[in-house]
Order: C-alpha cells, then structure tokens, then sequence
C-alpha cells in the first residue's frame, strides 16, 4: 500500500504530538528517586511497613539515599571558604572511625566546568557550577562515587583514577579495603605517603568503603553560601548537618597572600610598598565579606529549613580551645567523639608556627598563635582598608576593629569578642 505525502506528514505531525503529551505528562509530576517518607511508603519505625514492607513497593532500604532506622546515616557538609581553617576541622571528622570523609570534590566541578578562575563573579558561572554542585553532593552523599568520575579528568578507565584532588586527606581512601599499603596498626597515614604507597584509586572499593561508614562528611569551599544549599538541606533522601566555618576576613586575606602568591601578587606589592597598585583586584577581598555577610545572615535568622541542621563556628574559638569546640561541634551533630579524635586533636594543635609556615595545606599548627598572626604580616594600611570594607561581617560576627598602627601588633589585645553563637535547634 502506498501512501501519499500528506498522510506521511499526518502521521508525522501526530507522532510529535503524542511524544510531547507524554513528556508534558511526566515533567508535571514531581520526580523522586524515593518516595517522600512517610508511615505508608516507606515504613518508618513504629509503623506497620517497618518489618514487612507493603507487598509490591519496595522498602527504604532498596533506595540508596533512605535507610529509617536508627542508623541512618548522617550527612554532614563543612561549608567554608579557602584559608578558613577548613582543612582542619575536615580532619576533626576524618579522624572519626564511623565517618567517611571526602576533601573538596568540588575541585573536580570547578575545574572542568570553569577552568578559568577559581572563583568566578560570573552569575551565569556560579549557577552552572552550584547545579552541577549540588547534583553531584546529593550522588557522593548516596556514596555514588561513580558520578564523580564524569568530573575527573582524564576520564577514569575501569573505574580506576590517581587524579582525585587530595585523596591522601581521607582515611578511609588510604586504608583497607581500598588500600592494602597500610595495615590497621597505621593509624596515623600521612597525606605524601599515602600518595606514593597505595595504588590507583578503585573507585568501585570506595564506594564500598563509604556504605561500610555509618556517616559521611565532606568538606566543601566552592559553594559561596549556606542558601545555596536549601535544595540539599530540604532532600527528604538526605540527613544534612552543616557546619558553617567563619575566620577574621583579615586573616584569610593574610593567609591567601601567603599561599596563592601569584594570585596575590599585587596585594604582596601593596603589603611591600605602602601603595595599592591602581590595577588591584579588590574582589578578592569583597567577595570574602559579601557572601560570609549574606551566608551568617541566613544561618543565624534561623530560617525553618536550616533547624536542627546549621552550625556556625569561628576559627580563632576552635583554635583557642580545639577539644572544646570539637566535644560541641559532635554534640551538635549527635555523635559519640571518639577517642582517636582526642588524640589527633593533641597531637596536632601544639605544633610551631614555623612548622605550619613550611606546610601551607598541613594541619600541625600551633593553634592558638596561630588565630591572630595574620596582625604581624599585614600593614595598617591593608587592614584599615580591609575593616572599611567588610564592617558589617566583622561587627556580625564578632571581630574587634583596630584604630592604629600601634594596637594591631599589640598582641596582648585580642581582637575576637567573646560571642556565643548556639546551634539552631
């Protein structure tokens, strides 16, 4: 039977037209990986479903994000931002046996999404790199570690890669089963060693490794601030906790000028001369205050999405009484503090500041000289300035403004208030 033209385009015509019906009808729905939880979909404790679910829908624990029992898995998030004290408190939950650790696979995102600019003022830039962001917390988060492989590059083969940013930070990546270098014994792997001893990456054991923890933790400076986060905060799939670390704008612009020296080069100008060259990039200073400003004053509005799951501490706090701090900050996330944390916490808090000059990523510090040696690199000039710039976020969060020359390197004077920031709960 042959057919005429126009019954050729007819038909075409009504073919389109049932594909888009049929998409219409889908993408109207929400979509969800799993059911919201609830007494009939899920089988929360106490309800009929929790030993037998119903016949025919599958139980909670067939979804990778869902597990409502009373292990169900903590997700905690260290928003912070480069040159924070970061690095730090990321190995406070390192160090915990039950905790998965992973250090900024963001890097990953940046990278390969913005190339260019480590962070880009460019809105169209951070909305493409806060949604894939976001995406790829949620997967790593379910310990689908295999989402991540789409950001590493070169592409991993088999699964395989010795590319992940900073895989030695974790120890879970530097142990058994993922890595047979080290037996239990070695408790303490340092990051170098880790790198030259284990094998390439499998990312298939580590992804066993992460369901093997009953928690994960990730520590994350590519997200500028905490109401970026609502999405992931808000996932019924997810228990989010997120400790919002803070540090002094003025030690971080000392730090970052010590660290990133190219980057920082003309504020190292600046610092050197007492003038401020005319072709300084002054966002790297403005950006620091604005979204610190924006992300404390969301946290500590107290927003009902953030209760029960927003932190905030202040580095010079943890610094001047880490055991403290640390006791509060696995208070607020309601986990045992285990002993190895105790002892990681002495053994790297004492150090000298001249061993932490040498490692300018290594977390052995003498932490309380620390807080406040930014007063004895910066001059007056950079400071006054600094204080100019970011008044608001200094006097929100709890920072002492200095008046002269003379007061900023009178160490004696501490410039943090005592202020007591509570968790929202």
């Amino acid at each position: 039977m042959q057919c005429s033209w126009k019954a050729v385009i007819l038909l075409a015509l009504a073919s389109i037209a049932i594909q888009y019906t049929a998409i219409r009808t889908l993408t109207s729905k929400p979509f969800q990986l799993c059911p919201v939880p609830s007494p009939q979909n899920c089988g929360l404790p106490g309800s009929p479903e929790t030993e037998s679910p119903i016949e025919g829908r599958a139980g909670c624990d067939d979804y990778p994000y869902f597990s409502f029992n009373t292990s169900r898995k903590t997700h905690i998030m260290v928003l912070a931002t480069t040159r924070s004290g970061s690095s730090f408190v990321g190995q406070l939950l390192n160090q915990h046996a039950d905790i998965f650790y992973l250090f900024e696979p963001l890097y990953h995102v940046q990278t390969t999404l913005i190339p260019r600019l480590s962070h880009s003022r460019n809105a169209a830039d951070r909305r493409v790199m806060l949604g894939a962001s976001r995406d790829l917390l949620r997967s790593l988060y379910g310990c689908d570690l295999y989402f991540l492989e789409s950001y590493i590059k070169p592409v991993p083969a088999n699964h395989t890669t010795d590319k992940l940013f900073r895989r030695g930070a974790s120890r879970a990546l530097c142990s058994q089963p993922v890595c047979d270098a080290f037996g239990p014994s070695d408790a303490n792997v340092e990051e170098g060693d880790c790198v030259k001893r284990c094998a390439a990456l499998n990312m298939t054991l580590a992804a066993d490794a992460c369901r093997e923890k009953r928690h994960v933790a990730i520590k994350v400076v590519r997200v500028p601030e905490i109401g970026d986060l609502r999405a992931l905060v808000e996932d019924p799939r997810l228990n989010i906790k997120v400790i919002q670390l803070v540090r002094d704008p003025r030690g971080i612009l000392s730090s970052r000028i010590e660290t990133f020296r190219d980057t920082y080069r003309l504020w190292r100008i600046w610092r050197a001369t007492g003038r401020r060259p005319y072709n300084l990039d002054l966002s790297q200073l403005t950006m620091v205050c604005e979204d610190f400003l924006s992300s404390v004053s969301t946290g500590l509005s107290h927003p009902h999405w953030l209760k029960g799951k927003y932190m905030l501490v202040r580095y010079e706090d943890l610094s001047r009484n880490p055991l403290l701090k640390t006791m509060e900050i696995y208070d607020f996330l309601g986990l045992p503090m285990d002993k190895s944390v105790e002892e990681w916490i002495q053994a790297n808090t004492r150090g000298s500041t001249e061993l932490s000059a040498k490692h300018k990523y290594g977390t052995v510090r003498d932490s309380a000289a620390n807080a406040e040696s930014w007063r004895l690199k910066l001059s007056y000039d950079m400071v006054e300035y600094t204080q100019a710039t970011c008044q608001k976020v200094l006097h929100q969060l709890g920072y002492k403004a200095v008046k002269s020359a003379e007061e900023l390197k009178n160490m004696s004077l501490s410039l943090v208030q005592d202020k007591t920031f509570v968790p929202f709960s």
